[in-house]
């Protein structure tokens, strides 16, 4: 299942990068392995998957030790403050980032292990109150404040768009995150570290890549269905 999985993700990606005029190596696709154990992420690296996002802190320390050091791990969920500590040099990249107070403790934390931190800014593009994220007019004002830090590079944005039963709904969500990270990189004229526009899932990535989207976080897609009880 997994492979055939794979495979149909991986036609989908290069169809919807035709489709927008677009080099397949401009997208990056996550493999989100949250609930799924151990076993499973071993067999989709065997089958060359070598990025993995988690939704809690634990499952990446778990996983962590548990399978070969050359997967890049990336934090898509929310980060409390005080379990920063535990990922801050496991992680690739923290896509959750929504708070002056979570990145000055990833400053601190990243200071202490010797380590610098990516991460990205995650937008509530449509300002959804069951989910976190900046609104998109605080995006600018926490960016300048963050790039003054010495251990975070702010590497782009993320957004969890709506989901929905047509994915072009979430289209305009994409176009407008997009326009964002296009004023955050002409901010960011000398400086090539935003470079990362995190945006479409299972149910809507096709637009999402469409609209511009340089990461696709697929778990559903990959993995099949998540088992909530567990």
């Amino acid at each position: 299942m997994l492979k055939e999985n794979l495979e149909s993700v991986e036609e989908r990606i290069q169809a919807a990068c035709d489709r927008a005029g677009r080099k397949r190596e401009e997208v990056t696709l996550i493999a989100v392995s949250k609930t799924k154990p151990v076993s499973m992420l071993q067999e989709a690296y065997d089958l060359g998957v070598r990025i993995f996002g988690e939704n809690k802190v634990q499952e990446i320390r778990d996983k962590y030790e548990a399978l070969p050091k050359d997967i890049e791990w990336h934090m898509i969920g929310h980060l409390q403050t005080n379990k920063v500590k535990y990922i801050v040099d496991k992680v690739k990249l923290i896509h959750s980032v929504d708070s002056l107070k979570l990145a000055e403790t990833i400053e601190k934390e990243a200071e202490k292990h010797n380590c610098t931190a990516d991460i990205l800014l995650e937008v509530n593009v449509a300002e959804e109150e069951s989910k976190f994220g900046l609104k998109t007019e605080e995006v600018l004002p926490l960016y300048d404040e963050i790039r003054q830090y010495s251990h975070i590079n702010v590497r782009g944005l993320m957004t969890i768009a709506p989901f929905v039963d047509n994915p072009e709904k979430n289209r305009t969500i994409f176009a407008d995150l997009h326009k964002l990270y296009v004023d955050i990189k002409e901010k960011n004229i000398d400086n090539d570290t935003v470079s990362i526009l995190s945006m479409g899932m299972t149910n809507d990535y096709e637009v999402a890549i469409e609209e511009g989207a340089t990461m696709v976080r697929i778990g559903t897609g990959i993995f099949g269905a998540r088992d909530y009880s567990v």
